[in-house]
């Protein structure tokens, strides 16, 4: 298992998304993926508050409240690292001090856990000042309740100013970045963020691993429909880009027997910085195809072949 940046954490290569449970996937079915997870020897599940108060009749917590449940049952919190987040819920907004306390508190009520193993902040709060929220997090982490802190939705110039404030100050840094990256949406992840990552050592766990299920090959451009709550989202790439990536990943893909979805993330987890993609699954078929991804090793000629499709 890789190691988690310079937190010392093992985590698998492939990080369980859990912003489908209570959303497209009821308990039941959550509590089969994440059955079959465990059961393939990962252990890196990442939620969030926010998670998935859009549903209609959802409160929001409620993947939380799900996983919580689930490890309560399963009895196996000591084998999982437990990543969520704070600050982008409408119900506890925002990266100031006391929303961040209150917010921890009621993760770890839902999660059923003395500790938070990695806590981001959902997004930057440009209306709160950097000291505030890592002096919150610094807190936390003394008190044992956050093992360790990240940032999602950064910029560089908000993550530098964190990072160098955490510093000077002697507090909890950053260190992992949670940014959306995949092989049709890497502007914003490449260059600056992706330098800064090195140089100070952060993990880069990237969401929409799969471009909202667009990675997976289901999306074509001969228009069939996928029944999907992220239909929208997925055939948004299906442009000219769209299919020489397509086509780029169906050629590795058979190249090695494997699911377009798998070639797609290890695409991802072989990139410079890149610790565990994050992906979703709704069904434990699903799961299994994404898992692939663990033991694909693509050679340097298929990496380039699927990153020039994309550029």
């Amino acid at each position: 298992m890789p190691t988690l940046g310079a937190t010392g954490l093992r985590v698998h290569p492939l990080c369980l998304g859990g912003n489908v449970f209570g959303w497209t996937a009821d308990e039941a079915q959550s509590f089969a993926v994440l059955d079959a997870y465990a059961a393939a020897g990962g252990n890196f599940v990442d939620t969030a508050d926010s998670y998935s108060a859009w549903v209609p009749g959802n409160a929001g917590g409620d993947s939380e409240a799900l996983l919580g449940r689930w490890m309560a049952s399963r009895g196996n919190r000591d084998e999982m690292v437990i990543a969520t987040k704070v600050g982008m819920w409408a119900a506890q907004p925002g990266l100031g001090a006391q929303n961040v306390r209150a917010a921890a508190e009621g993760s770890l009520r839902r999660l059923q856990t003395d500790r938070i193993d990695l806590y981001y902040a959902h997004e930057d709060d440009p209306g709160t000042p950097v000291a505030e929220t890592v002096g919150a997090f610094d807190a936390l982490v003394r008190e044992g309740k956050v093992r360790h802190v990240a940032a999602s939705n950064f910029g560089a110039a908000r993550l530098r100013e964190s990072l160098a404030v955490s510093d000077r100050d002697g507090l909890a840094r950053y260190a992992a970045l949670q940014p959306k990256y995949n092989l049709v949406a890497r502007d914003g992840y490449e260059g600056e963020l992706a330098g800064l990552c090195a140089a100070e050592g952060l993990a880069c766990v990237p969401y929409a691993g799969l471009a909202s299920g667009f990675l997976t090959g289901k999306y074509r451009p001969d228009g069939a429909q996928v029944d999907s709550a992220r239909a929208r989202g997925a055939t948004s790439y299906l442009d000219e880009r769209g299919a020489r990536v397509l086509e780029a990943l169906d050629a590795v893909a058979a190249a090695h027997d494997a699911p377009v979805a798998a070639v797609a993330l290890a695409w991802l987890g072989a990139q410079p910085t890149v610790a565990a993609p994050i992906a979703s699954a709704r069904t434990p078929e699903q799961l299994a195809e994404l898992l692939r991804a663990a033991e694909l090793d693509l050679p340097a000629e298929e990496l380039d072949r699927l990153g020039a499709a994309s550029a």
